[in-house]
Order: C-alpha cells, then sequence, then structure tokens
C-alpha cells in the first residue's frame, strides 16, 4: 500500500464546457483513522467515464441525482480492492465495485445507495467496469425491461456507436428486433453496421435524421433508445409508431452545454399515439444484476456482442480522459486504470 492519497477534486462548478480548470489535483497522507461500523476502506484500481457525472457536478437541487460538494474529490464509478473492513460482509483483499471518488483510497459506508458488491472470480477489474459493468447493464436493463422490445419490431437507438448504445443495438439484433443507428461520422456509421451486425445507420453530422428516420422506418418507430436528447428525440417523436416505446436513458447533447435540455414539442402525438416515455436508472434493477451478467457473458463467449474499451492508464488522466466524452473522441467504454497489469488481473 501506498502512503500517499492523490485525488482530483471538483474545483469549480462547470459552466457549460468542462475544462481542466474545473479540477484541481492534491496528495494527503494516505487514510488510517479507524473505521465505523458497516465502513471499509477500497484502494480504487479503475475508473469509469460516464457521461452522467457531468450531472453530479452541477450545484444542489435537483434531488434525484447527487451533486459533488466543492473541494470534494469527483464521485464515480470504479473498482478495487478492500484494504480495511469494519463490515463482516467484506474482508481485506476482496475486490468490489461502487459508487466511488477519483482517489486513491475511499472510505465507503456499506449501509449506503454507494454499497460495494464483489466481483466474481475470473473477471478483471477492466471487465467489471467495461463489457459486464454499468453501460452494458444500462443497456440490458433499459431495453429489456423498459423498452419490452417484441421480435420483428424496429429499434432505432441514438448514440449508437457509444458504450450503452452499441450495446443497445446488438442485444436488439440479437432479440430479433430490426436495428437502425443513429452515430457522428462515417466511421463510427460503418461499424455500427459492419461489425456490430446492425440493419442500418444514420450520420447525424452529414444526414437529416428525421427525414432518414421516415425513409428507413416507414412504418414508425416501435422503440426508440435515448442517449442524446435534444433535436434527434425530436426527430423520433416525429417518426415513432402507435404504441411505440420511448426509452429515455441520457440527454449528452445538453450535459456540456450549460443548460437543461429541451423536451418534445409535440406531445399532443405521443397522446394520440398511445407512446409511452418513460426514464430509468440501472441501479433500479441492482437484484437483477447476476442474471444480465450471466446473459451478457454467454453473448460474448458465443461471439454475438462486439466490444470496444478505451483504457487510459494513470491516476493523472482522468480529467483530460473524462472531457474526451463530449468531444465523441473515445472508442468504446472510456476507463482509466492506476495500473494496468493490475487492472487486467481476475482474482
Amino acid at each position: 500500500m501506498s502512503d500517499l492519497n492523490r485525488q482530483w477534486l471538483l474545483r469549480a462548478r462547470p459552466q457549460g464546457q468542462l475544462s481542466l480548470d474545473d479540477f484541481e489535483y492534491r496528495e494527503e497522507p494516505a487514510p488510517d483513522a479507524p473505521l465505523a461500523a458497516g465502513e471499509v476502506r477500497i484502494r480504487n484500481v479503475v475508473f469509469l467515464c460516464a457521461p452522467t457525472m457531468r450531472n453530479w457536478m452541477d450545484p444542489p437541487g435537483n434531488s434525484f441525482y447527487p451533486s459533488v460538494p466543492l473541494g470534494s474529490p469527483v464521485m464515480a464509478p470504479a473498482v478495487g480492492r478492500v484494504v480495511a473492513s469494519n463490515n463482516p460482509e467484506f474482508a481485506v483483499g476482496d475486490r468490489v465495485s461502487s459508487i466511488s471518488t477519483w482517489q486513491d483510497y475511499a472510505t465507503v459506508a456499506a449501509t449506503n445507495l454507494r454499497k460495494p458488491t464483489k466481483l466474481p472470480d475470473g473477471i478483471s477489474f477492466v471487465d467489471a467496469l467495461g463489457r459486464f459493468g454499468l453501460n452494458p447493464l444500462t443497456a440490458y436493463f433499459g431495453l429489456l425491461e423498459v423498452g419490452q422490445p417484441q421480435a420483428g419490431e424496429t429499434l432505432v437507438v441514438s448514440g449508437a456507436a457509444g458504450s450503452t448504445g452499441s450495446t443497445v443495438c446488438q442485444i436488439g439484433r440479437i432479440k430479433g428486433l430490426r436495428v437502425v443507428g443513429i452515430a457522428g461520422g462515417a466511421d463510427k456509421c460503418a461499424w455500427l453496421t459492419d461489425a456490430c451486425g446492425i440493419d442500418a445507420a444514420i450520420d447525424y453530422k452529414h444526414e437529416n435524421v428525421e427525414a432518414r428516420l421516415a425513409e428507413l422506418c416507414p412504418n414508425g418507430i416501435d422503440v426508440f433508445f435515448d442517449n442524446v436528447g435534444g433535436d434527434i428525440l425530436q426527430a423520433a417523436v416525429n417518426n415513432m409508431a402507435p404504441k411505440g416505446r420511448i426509452v429515455l436513458c441520457g440527454q449528452i447533447s445538453s450535459y456540456d452545454a450549460g443548460e437543461q435540455p429541451e423536451g418534445p414539442r409535440n406531445m399532443m402525438r405521443l397522446i394520440y399515439g398511445s407512446i409511452r416515455m418513460e426514464g430509468f436508472l440501472c441501479g433500479n434493477y441492482a437484484a437483477e444484476f447476476p442474471r444480465a451478467v450471466a446473459d451478457l457473458k454467454a453473448w460474448h463467449e458465443a461471439g454475438k456482442i462486439v466490444y470496444r474499451e478505451d483504457l487510459h492508464v494513470g491516476f493523472d488522466q482522468l480529467p483530460a480522459a473524462f472531457m474526451t466524452l463530449f468531444r465523441g473522441a473515445n472508442q468504446g467504454t472510456l476507463l482509466v486504470a492506476v495500473d494496468e497489469a493490475e487492472a487486467r488481473a481476475t482474482r
């Protein structure tokens, strides 16, 4: 164990687009204070950079998601090893996943919403946050539980080349849906059709999304899985089939804009079309995670899902790596490992 605890703090509330000046690096002695009952101390090994973390940096006021206090380490999903425990459920050496913070050592109360969960043997730290982590679990439950797709229906996915979106596309294909993805750039669209095996892709940077949806979905969209919001959500609403379902997963088009996302402008279309629009949180389905991981693992082993990870190595990389999410510069699940060799360990 190191005697140093490195931290990245939230120095300022981001005003619009994220800046490196919004973060501050600090070092302090590694914590050694006694743990309260139920607490565990974790040495973080890999951090997930997830778009929703940008919301957590906003001022307090939205009761549905937390707000990182200024001057505190940035909150983030992470995996690591237990180095001290005052909880009978966890032993020193256990590998765990939790909602942690950007620091080497985090103390987590195992009785709150950030309660850690143990990683099964045979799955690396990287895979626990990557191919079997928050993003694919979000895709799994958002599509299958909220979207309730039926074989033969048409599924459209925004942010389709991202970590969550590409998994949604491929689960849809596995379940017998006709899948159309929306992504930015010809290379991402080609990857979706060639590697992920979906039926069609729309390049929102160079095509009229609403017009292309009308061409590709002449009978309307049965399930729209939205990671983006804004104009793309509006285009999908205008092309929904009767009794269609809109799964609200994210609004990344507005996260880094410093303003609240706009909703659809023609809500009467939802009423007259008997269209359901529903948001969700992956954590709502925590009790079902083992089932989802088992399915995802089986699909990966059978070669039915392709997966990309964008792994950055070095604690110093955290803020800069996180910012690439909002430029669309990452290629796959965006992770930052403190040490790559340990990050690949499966025990």
